[in-house]
C-alpha cells in the first residue's frame, strides 16, 4: 500500500513525486518512458533558470530529484484501475497489482495518427513523431513533414539542418503557426512548402521508399521518393482507462479543479492529460506541485 501513485513518467508526474517525497509520502511514479514528450525536444529553452537545457539533462534531473525524496521509480503499464469500498484504489498491469491511498494521472498527450495504408507497416521504419529523436538518422536523406501547426514547423526546421531535402505537406492553404518560425521556414532553400496537399499512403518494402500525395486543389495525384516521414499534427489525450472516474471534454482531457482535483476524491490529474489549454512543461510542473501538496492533505485528513 502507497500512499500515493502517480501515473506517467513526465515532467509533471516527477514534479509531483518530488513534492510528495518531501512530505515523506511513501510514492510510486509509473511508466513507460521517462520523460514523455518532454524528450521530443532537443533543447529546452524556456525552463525557468535552466535558459539552455537538453531535454535528456533536465529529465534525468528530475527523475533524481524524485529518487533522492525517497520515491520509486518503475517501468511498467496501468491497465486497470478501481476505487476500493475502504476508499483506496487498486491498480493493476499485466505484471501485478499495486495498492494507494490516492493517485495522480499525468500521463500527457499521444501523437495524433494519419490513419493511412502504411503508417502502422512502417512506424519505426520511416515513420516517426518525433523529428528531434530519429532526425539525425536522416543526414543527408529527403524526408516529409506532415502538418501545419508549430510542431510541424519546427520539426521541419530541425530537419532541415539535417536532411538533404524536406517536404513540408499540409491540408490547407495556410499555416497555423507562429509568424516568425513560418518566416524562418519560408527562407530555407531545401524545403519545399506544399499546401492544400493530402498524404493518402506510405510504402516501402523493408522500410519506406515513398509516398503517395493528393493535391487537393487540381485532384492531381503523384508519388514522391522519401526515406522518412515525421507526422506532426497534434496530441491525442489516452484517458479512456479514467473514463469512469473522471469528467472529460470533447478533446478526451481530464476536467480537474484549481487543485487538480477530479470528480472522485483521492484521484488527482496534471500536466498536458487535463483541460488546461496551456501546454507548456512549467504548467505542468505547476499544476503537479499543487495536485502532490493536496494529496497530502487528503491522505492526512482521511
Amino acid at each position: 500500500m502507497y500512499d500515493l501513485i502517480i501515473i506517467g513518467l513526465g515532467p509533471a508526474a516527477l514534479t509531483a513525486a518530488i513534492y510528495a517525497g518531501r512530505r515523506e509520502m511513501s510514492v510510486l511514479v509509473i511508466g513507460k518512458e521517462l520523460g514523455g514528450q518532454l524528450v521530443w525536444a532537443d533543447v529546452i529553452e524556456n525552463y525557468p533558470g535552466a535558459p539552455e537545457i537538453k531535454s535528456f539533462e533536465l529529465v534525468n534531473n528530475m527523475r533524481k530529484q524524485a529518487e533522492d525524496a525517497g520515491a520509486k521509480i518503475k517501468s511498467d503499464e496501468i491497465n486497470l484501475i478501481n476505487k476500493k469500498e475502504d476508499g483506496n484504489f487498486e491498480l493493476q498491469s499485466n505484471k501485478t497489482t499495486y495498492n494507494a491511498k490516492a493517485v495522480i494521472i499525468a500521463t500527457g498527450l499521444s501523437p495524433r495518427r494519419l490513419a493511412i495504408p502504411g503508417e502502422v507497416e512502417f512506424n519505426s521504419k520511416g515513420v516517426s513523431y518525433c523529428a528531434n529523436c530519429d532526425g539525425p538518422f536522416y543526414k543527408d536523406k529527403t524526408v516529409a513533414v506532415i502538418g501545419g501547426g508549430n510542431s510541424a514547423l519546427d520539426a521541419a526546421e530541425v530537419l532541415s539542418k539535417i536532411a538533404k531535402k524536406v517536404y513540408l505537406i499540409h491540408h490547407k492553404d495556410t499555416f497555423k503557426a507562429f509568424e516568425a518560425l513560418k518566416k524562418e521556414i519560408k527562407e530555407r532553400e531545401n524545403i519545399e512548402i506544399m499546401v492544400n496537399t493530402e498524404v493518402s499512403e506510405i510504402k516501402g518494402s523493408d522500410n519506406v521508399k515513398k509516398i503517395e500525395i493528393h493535391n487537393l486543389a487540381n485532384n492531381s495525384k503523384k508519388s514522391i521518393d522519401i526515406d522518412g516521414i515525421f507526422i506532426e499534427i497534434g496530441r491525442i489525450a489516452s484517458t479512456d482507462l479514467f473514463s469512469e472516474l473522471v469528467v472529460r471534454n470533447k478533446k478526451d482531457q481530464i476536467v480537474i479543479d484549481e487543485k487538480g482535483k477530479t470528480k472522485t476524491p483521492g484521484l488527482y490529474a496534471a500536466g498536458d492529460v487535463t483541460q488546461c489549454e496551456v501546454k507548456q512543461i512549467t504548467v505542468a510542473t505547476g499544476q503537479a506541485t499543487i495536485a502532490a501538496l493536496d494529496a497530502y492533505n487528503y491522505i492526512k485528513e482521511k
